[in-house]
């Protein structure tokens, strides 16, 4: 769980221990969508939501097997999900080559089983496809980062095809805009997103 935020959301947790429900990945009005995970879901959905040509960014569990797992459940790093986010965008304003890019530039892709203080497979980094062409993105994208050194350590990044996707309790969806003086959000949902901003060279939203 998140050290930071635990205490804090377990009341909420215990109090919405509801099972979470599958989202349809099915595009919709010539949107197209990606899913990725990079750690903590609160962070994630603020960096992708900045994006040009993002319609919504979902949080949710993806790459395991139980069925609409809980928060809860998924904390204990024993349903093989990961916290993901579903992004639904237009491809005629951002590709999904950009998205990838968005994905690797707003992480430490070399962590295993972490990004920055959260600890556990439910924080690792997995890139999801949704065929030959996405994933052969993701590889290249690799081999380029790799081939130019951006990070001192190997990429650990997991390349998966998309699986079930379950949106997480509706307390999560827009968690960083939503509670933005909460002490893990602003010690370490901002913090990254800063960080992403400052050397992220694609275009964002106004005011993000």
């Amino acid at each position: 769980m998140k050290v930071v935020s635990y205490i804090i959301v377990l009341f909420t947790v215990l109090s919405c221990n509801a099972q979470t429900e599958k989202l349809s990945l099915t595009p919709k009005n010539g949107q197209a969508v990606a899913v990725f995970a990079s750690g903590c879901f609160w962070c994630t959905e603020h960096v992708f939501e900045a994006v040009v040509g993002v319609k919504e960014a979902v949080s949710g569990y993806s790459g395991g097997t139980l069925k609409n797992p809980s928060y809860e459940q998924v904390g204990t790093n024993r349903t093989g999900h990961a916290e993901s986010i579903a992004v639904f965008y237009d491809p005629k304003v951002v590709s999904y080559k950009e998205l990838v890019t968005v994905f690797f530039a707003s992480q430490d892709p070399t962590t295993p089983n972490q990004q920055g203080p959260d600890k556990g497979s439910s924080y690792r980094s997995i890139a999801f496809y949704n065929d030959a062409a996405e994933k052969k993105i993701i590889e290249d994208k690799i081999k380029e980062l790799t081939a130019n050194k951006v990070f001192s350590r190997p990429i650990v990044t997991e390349v998966k095809p998309v699986s079930d996707f379950y949106e997480a309790e509706a307390y999560h969806q827009d968690y960083v805009k939503n509670n933005p003086n909460q002490s893990y959000v602003r010690g370490v949902s901002i913090p990254r997103y800063n960080a992403f901003k400052k050397n992220y060279k694609g275009k964002l939203k106004p005011n993000s």
